[in-house]
């Protein structure tokens, strides 16, 4: 490809791109494949069954990293890890149940899920992530607190 060629590419990549105005030292660099993409290819392969594999491919649909931000495809993943007991993904499945997020909002739920993945968690993790549970607990009666404790106790005998 020659000098020319090659310059009038690299402007229309930037143009493409948004970028106006910037300089790229290298065509090459604006194609580069996003390390996100491989990860979701490889989780979403190793996904079924593989609790830690669902819940990063959730963590990826979350964050749309790698693939198009999904908060249902996000709840969906960290669902199947969450039952199968991976404490960070029953953490992300509160915390959607929380917000209203791919799930709908529903407090019981959230509580259930937090103080599951709290009560699993250790030091400063588990601190937090009790605050989290407590924090959902201040919007709910104690009604709902308690059915939330006996759904988490329930899950958890049925294990």
């Amino acid at each position: 490809m020659g000098r020319c060629n090659r310059s009038v590419a690299t402007a229309l990549l930037l143009v493409v791109a948004g970028i106006n105005g910037a300089v790229a030292a290298d065509a090459r660099t604006v194609r580069r494949p996003s390390p996100y993409a491989a990860a979701a290819a490889i989780a979403t392969r190793a996904a079924r069954g593989n609790a830690v594999a669902e819940f990063r491919l959730g963590w990826l649909y979350l964050n749309g990293r790698g693939v198009p931000q999904d908060y249902h495809l996000a709840a969906k993943w960290f669902y199947d890890a969450a039952v199968a007991g991976q404490g960070d993904a029953q953490y992300q499945l509160g915390m959607l149940y929380n917000k209203g997020k791919g799930v709908p909002r529903d407090y019981v739920l959230a509580y259930m899920w937090l103080n599951l993945s709290a009560s699993q968690a250790v030091g400063a993790d588990g601190d937090f992530k009790a605050r989290m549970r407590d924090a959902v607990a201040s919007k709910m009666t104690d009604r709902q607190i308690h059915l939330a404790q006996r759904m988490a106790v329930a899950w958890y005998r049925s294990r």
